[in-house]
């Protein structure tokens, strides 16, 4: 009888032991994961640094070679808001989520359409903005064409290596020839020297195009095809991270900040003449 009191003590004082570390265990676990954030880490820095890659209107460079676009007003906005600085690194497209995983930014804010693909290597928060993909084509090499007449062998598409329109083409058009360079203006470029037959972007980019060379470029077709959402880019394992960033976008979406500062770079043209005309 002495024995199994004394067992029935031990196993008592066990479990007393296991319901005392248990709050302190997940306690240490929250304090692991907060310490990791890049949100800590953006706090102690004083800075955050955000990843973009420079295309109309999202985010480019001004007469004076000073960056600007709907990018860098979000980026600047967010940080303000945190009480931080900002640091923003230009980085070409197929390297911009290799440079996010590896540290060299806190986050991508750079037009990133959200794909399950994309999301195995990064999270991303909710759309911060919202875009679809129209047609430029050079008039004289298509005139008369169907949207069928675009997935034939004789025809050439020119698009940024790794970005959106790229695999959209790729998958529309499979018969097509695919030309793939490291900017949207040298895709454009392509089309408007004939070696192209057309590329695709998201607007406003190939209307303002199409309006500045009306005898060599037009958008054929009013549809925006593979519309979705952009949303910030993040390394995994960071809840603290995305909880922030979603409830920034929220609360902009909802203050309508977001909205007007899309229709500025978007659906307006004030902007035009701070940045070279190609």
């Amino acid at each position: 009888m002495h024995l199994v009191r004394k067992l029935l003590a031990v196993a008592l004082t066990a479990v007393v032991a296991l319901c005392v570390s248990l709050p302190a265990t997940a306690q240490s676990t929250s304090q692991t994961l907060g310490s990791e954030s890049v949100i800590e880490t953006i706090k102690k820095r004083g800075v955050i640094k955000i990843g973009l890659s420079l295309f109309v209107p999202w985010s480019m460079r001004d007469l004076n070679g000073d960056l600007i676009g709907y990018e860098l007003d979000v980026g600047r906005k967010l940080a303000k808001d945190m009480g931080v600085e900002v640091e923003f690194i230009p980085t070409s497209w197929d390297g911009i989520i290799p440079a996010l995983v590896s540290g060299t930014f806190d986050v991508i804010i750079s037009g990133m359409t959200v794909t399950p693909q994309r999301n195995l290597t990064v999270n991303f928060t909710q759309p911060y903005a919202f875009s679809g993909l129209t047609i430029l084509a050079n008039t004289a090499m298509t005139g008369g064409y169907s949207l069928d007449d675009y997935n034939s062998e004789d025809v050439t598409f020119a698009a940024r290596r790794g970005a959106t329109p790229a695999v959209y083409i790729a998958n529309k058009f499979p018969k097509a020839t695919l030309l793939l360079f490291d900017e949207d203006g040298a895709a454009t470029q392509e089309v408007l020297n004939g070696n192209a037959h057309a590329t695709m972007a998201t607007e406003p980019g190939p209307s303002n195009d199409a309006r500045r060379n009306p005898e060599t470029l037009n958008v054929p077709f009013d549809v925006a095809f593979d519309a979705g959402g952009e949303g910030f880019a993040l390394r995994k394992s960071d809840p603290d991270g995305l909880a922030y960033f979603n409830s920034w976008i929220a609360r902009h979406h909802h203050t309508g900040w977001l909205k007007t500062t899309h229709d500025y770079w978007f659906r307006g043209h004030a902007w035009a003449d701070l940045v070279e005309q190609k």
